[in-house]
């Protein structure tokens, strides 16, 4: 790691090929994770209602199985799987079957690659920025999980709650103190504006992921990243959801997901907190 930082003309390229590589990863993540979980919850209910075994294989795991095509199956050679360069040469399509390829693949992989090369600009070759980049990764594939299924998998907020609170032991970014009153903080603050919408209205505003995403968040940014998070992450969600909707030509009542949103707003706050704060006490005269 020392080597790294007193060589950074090596390592930005290198965390930046791993950030492809991770992206690619990650892809997997958002698009077979919902799928399994879907497949272990209907199998866990036959079992729960004593319903009789149906044939229903499970489907691709993350690790194991190879890439391939959701259209036609065909199972991507090495050179057909490598980040960006292989979508860009095959011009977004199949090899096999002419169907398109998501555009979600490259962005995904390229938004990665940059991001890991931020962390590791702001914190350094070393266990903070090792740390910085697993947040970013966490983050990357929750967002595109809820943005496609509206879901926040326990499998994924928990462990980064725990991540953020493991951190803190050794004071890698923020006191053990600070980092469990975030994480408390997090999570009551979404649960109380929950909870008051859902005895007013009688509805729920929002999924329980979003506390615990929340509560993880404020476990790697500590107490005094909780209002920023929650601030900025409205302010996006408002604009970006209502030109969202107008577009959609939908209504107020149409649900968005709001952990994105949380997760940008997480993560800047994570970055540059301080430098945030530091501005706005300086532009307040305070």
């Amino acid at each position: 790691m020392a080597f790294l930082d007193q060589n950074p003309a090596l390592g930005f390229p290198l965390v930046a090929g791993l950030g492809l590589l991770v992206g690619s990863f990650l892809n997997v993540v958002i698009l077979r994770l919902p799928r399994r979980m879907e497949w272990e919850w209907k199998r866990d209910s036959r079992e729960v209602l004593g319903e009789p075994e149906l044939y229903d294989p499970p489907p691709p795991g993350i690790v194991v199985e190879r890439s391939h095509c959701p259209h036609c199956g065909h199972q991507l050679s090495w050179y057909e799987n490598i980040p960006v360069f292989s979508w860009l040469a095959l011009r977004g399509r199949c090899r096999a079957c002419k169907a398109p390829i998501s555009a979600q693949y490259p962005l995904v992989e390229l938004l990665t690659c940059l991001l890991l090369v931020v962390c590791v600009w702001q914190f350094g070759f070393g266990w903070q920025g090792f740390g910085a980049c697993l947040l970013t990764c966490f983050l990357i594939a929750l967002s595109g999980i809820d943005l496609r299924t509206q879901l926040l998998p326990d499998s994924m907020t928990l462990p980064l709650l725990w991540l953020g609170l493991i951190a803190a032991v050794e004071d890698l970014y923020i006191a053990p103190k600070a980092a469990l009153l975030g994480a408390i903080a997090g999570y009551v603050s979404l649960w109380s504006v929950w909870w008051v919408f859902k005895q007013v209205t009688g509805k729920e505003g929002m999924g329980h992921g979003d506390f615990k995403l929340l509560a993880a968040l404020g476990a790697w940014c500590g107490l005094q990243g909780i209002l920023p998070t929650i601030l900025l992450s409205s302010v996006v969600g408002a604009i970006v959801g209502s030109i969202w909707l107008a577009s959609q030509g939908r209504d107020r009542a149409t649900p968005i997901p709001f952990g994105p949103y949380l997760a940008v707003a997480g993560w800047i706050v994570f970055v540059w907190g301080d430098r945030i704060m530091a501005t706005y006490l300086q532009w307040a005269g305070l």
